[in-house]
């Protein structure tokens, strides 16, 4: 790729020439960037350039395989009525099943005819447990109440666990909040309170998963395909295997403006000057950075080295000044931001017919499914089939997790970590009192397991300054977004922060006069509130 115009107040040129715009990555975050810079920037596609290191565009939203080698996804994502800026951006998508239909009219669609109604969702002894009691004490609404209306400042970099006794976390309401929502006791404080006050119009339906909306497909083909179509259409271009390296970023003062792009591809070293009038979008950290993969026969290493270009790039910007953030704060205790995935390819639906006739649910309609007693907090789901488009009739794809891979499992003795994906689906069927199937399954299934090092390292304690600021003080032209730059109330690990954050990030550099889509907050409606407290009594 050739350079861009020279740097500010070299050539007159420059200074009238149409703005660029370059976005680190290709994760929802940037794909969002990039289509509402078209759209409400007043970009032209041309002038649009994603730099993604992988071979692969998506991040984290990603889905690949095929039936005969086994698919895999490293995780999905669950939506609800109020994710605003999703369905903004959705709302001029055409979907992939449906060129006539916009991707949010399907996703809608698809929830009208597939709503959760989880009659299983947490299970013990083999048996299902009844959540109607959600366990919560006296006790533990005070701590959860004074949680809530305590500032952020005061919490600070408290955990969860210095916040709740210990029997908080043996109740029903933790182990259903925490497998749908990947929390562990040593996460922040803060983080589970942004989410208490996020989803508090969920409290209600919180056994049942009713609130939950999911795509037809996988998140990739539902959202990702369909967004990268749109651009390619626009003229949008994607720049694959070209890693980001760093920024020279002049610093006067408060004001902050990005003058140059590093990039490495094709084992080239490259650079772009950027004209005065240019933007970088840079997506900082990447909760799948690192990840590696196991099968029924090989357990997936854990990668420690940080070898993600997205947290190097980010620790030479935080090098450069103080409110680029902190990236310490979420990569420096991988035993407490890592867990394991796992999707498995079925050749024939003996699970599915099992675990729909033990939760008394169809697939797509039943919802998460948690072994309370494992040890390693397994949890499963069926989705609906197909769930990867173009899907073939005769293959079955699920998808479960362990929260806890480094403890013993409960019949496996070693650690889901040390297990292989066959020891894995033996775990999960003995705790479902599967024995008799587990021969064929075994025989018929393929499983593709995912060791990911910073999945949750968005809910690691931090404080203040941790996160940069989607538009840093004084900044003229540089912007974060993804799941580790700060936006105030919202919470990390949704669909939802990143779209949030490209719409900030690409209104206030552009200076679009709409507003950003509004954000949702249930705490300000008593009937609301009502609902929530009387939940949290249930017994």
């Amino acid at each position: 790729m050739s350079s861009a115009p020279s740097s500010p107040g070299v050539d007159p040129a420059a200074q009238s020439a149409p703005c660029k715009a370059y976005l680190v990555g290709t994760g929802i975050a940037a794909l969002a960037a990039a289509a509402y810079l078209v759209k409400e920037g007043g970009l032209s596609g041309e002038n649009i350039v994603l730099f993604e290191e992988m071979e692969r565009f998506g991040g984290s939203l990603d889905a690949h395989g095929d039936a005969s080698k086994g698919y895999v996804m490293r995780g999905g994502r669950m939506f609800e009525e109020k994710f605003n800026c999703t369905y903004d951006l959705l709302s001029f998508i055409p979907s992939i099943s449906d060129p006539a239909k916009s991707a949010k009219a399907e996703l809608m669609d698809f929830h009208q005819e597939f709503f959760w109604n989880d009659k299983a969702r947490l299970v013990y002894g083999g048996e299902i447990v009844d959540v109607s009691d959600l366990g919560v004490s006296k006790k533990d609404r005070l701590d959860l109440l004074a949680l809530c209306m305590a500032p952020e400042s005061a919490v600070g970099a408290r955990t969860i666990q210095d916040w709740f006794n210990p029997r908080f976390f043996q109740s029903n309401f933790w182990f259903i909040w925490c497998t749908t929502f990947a929390f562990a006791p040593w996460h922040s404080a803060v983080e589970f309170k942004r989410y208490c006050l996020r989803f508090l119009h969920l409290f209600s339906t919180i056994d049942t998963m009713a609130g939950i909306y999911r795509t037809q497909f996988n998140q990739f083909d539902a959202i990702v395909r369909p967004i990268v179509a749109w651009l390619r259409a626009q003229g949008v271009r994607l720049e694959m295997s070209a890693e980001v390296t760093d920024l020279d970023v002049t610093i006067e003062g408060s004001q902050k403006t990005a003058m140059r792009l590093y990039y490495r591809q094709g084992g080239e070293d490259r650079a772009i000057d950027l004209a005065e009038q240019d933007l970088v979008f840079v997506t900082n950290g990447s909760m799948t950075s690192d990840t590696s993969y196991g099968s029924m026969d090989a357990v997936p290493l854990l990668r420690t080295e940080r070898s993600g270009g997205s947290w190097r790039l980010w620790e030479h910007l935080a090098a450069k000044n103080p409110d680029f953030g902190r990236p310490a704060a979420f990569i420096s205790n991988i035993d407490q931001s890592k867990w394991e995935s796992f999707t498995v390819t079925a050749d024939d639906p003996t699970f599915f017919d099992r675990l729909e006739a033990f939760s008394d649910s169809k697939a797509g309609k039943g919802g998460l499914v948690t072994i309370k007693d494992s040890s390693w907090l397994l949890t499963v789901i069926l989705n609906h089939q197909p769930h990867y488009y173009k899907q073939p009739k005769h293959s079955w794809v699920w998808w479960g997790y362990g929260l806890f891979p480094d403890r013993p499992g409960n019949f496996v003795p070693k650690p889901m970590s040390e297990c292989t994906g066959r020891e894995i689906l033996i775990e999960l069927l003995l705790h479902l009192r599967f024995a008799d199937s587990i021969a064929h399954i075994l025989d018929t299934s393929r499983i593709v397991t995912a060791m990911m090092p910073y999945v949750t390292a968005q809910f690691m304690p931090r404080t203040e300054g941790d996160r940069p600021k989607v538009i840093p003080r004084g900044s003229r032209n540089l912007a974060f977004i993804g799941q580790f730059c700060e936006i105030p109330d919202d919470v990390v690990f949704t669909v939802e922060y990143s779209v949030r954050s490209a719409q900030i990030a690409v209104f206030g550099l552009c200076g679009v006069k709409r507003p950003i889509s509004p954000f949702y907050k249930g705490q300000r409606d008593p009937r609301v509130l009502f609902d929530a407290w009387k939940t949290l009594r249930r017994h």
